[in-house]
């Protein structure tokens, strides 16, 4: 199982912090279960973790044309039509994806095309299934042309837990289908907007996979921006 560069540091210093206070246990207390329990919930929050950060390898390797790709593990919890004032500026269809503390918390490109806005905002600390998360916590937001010319919004949302938000795409770039966009720690949120017209190919409580399950299908021509 390959760990995502983000969680490094983080497990390596939990796992030296937890093997210390283990052997704390181990040498302060004479009676021995205080050790195993110490050991065993060590071991469960570790497991935990490592299931936290793990990174998949994923390559969709399929067509392609026209359609959108779930940016993140999780469930959806929102498809509707929602207004998009920071970059779009009009009506679009939003699929929101929500990931708990057990989901992969990388995040793929639903699209391909050129990067032509980031911006990050801080902001509060709601629960990510709360709906004015997408626009009061702290947030990410990028747009991405297609070359069909549909302007897509991707925004990673910081969860009541999350405390970190990266974002690996930058302003001018092209970015493909399989590349990484980001990793947001802890309980999180995607929203995807896209153009009117587009129609969504999941259902709400359903279980997606980022950059293997197809979210929506795009319109023939730009109906958005």
């Amino acid at each position: 199982m390959k760990i995502h560069h983000e969680g490094t540091a983080f497990l390596v210093a939990a796992g030296l912090f937890l093997s210390f206070l283990c052997l704390y246990v181990y040498l302060v207390v004479e009676q021995r279960w205080p050790f195993w329990l110490a050991v065993v919930v060590s071991v469960v929050l570790l497991g935990i973790a490592f299931n936290f950060y793990r990174s998949p390898r994923r390559i969709y390797g399929k067509p392609t044309d026209g359609l959108v790709l779930a940016s993140a593990d999780g469930h959806i919890v929102a498809i509707e039509e929602v207004d998009e004032p920071e970059v779009l500026g009009g009506k679009c269809l939003m699929i929101s994806t929500f990931m708990s503390l057990f989901n992969v918390h990388a995040q793929w490109v639903p699209v391909a095309g050129e990067v032509t806005y980031v911006r990050h905002h801080r902001g509060n600390v709601y629960a990510a299934y709360v709906p004015k998360s997408s626009t009061e916590n702290e947030r990410s937001t990028v747009e991405i042309v297609t070359s069909e010319g549909h302007h897509i919004v991707v925004r990673q949302i910081a969860g009541a837990m999350a405390r970190r938000i990266e974002t690996y795409l930058k302003e001018g770039e092209r970015c493909e289908i399989d590349d990484q966009l980001g990793f947001i720690k802890l309980g999180s949120r995607v929203d995807i907007f896209l153009p009117l017209g587009s129609k969504p190919l999941v259902d709400l409580d359903e279980p997606v996979t980022g950059n293997v399950t197809v979210l929506a299908e795009l319109p023939p021509r730009k109906s958005c921006k």
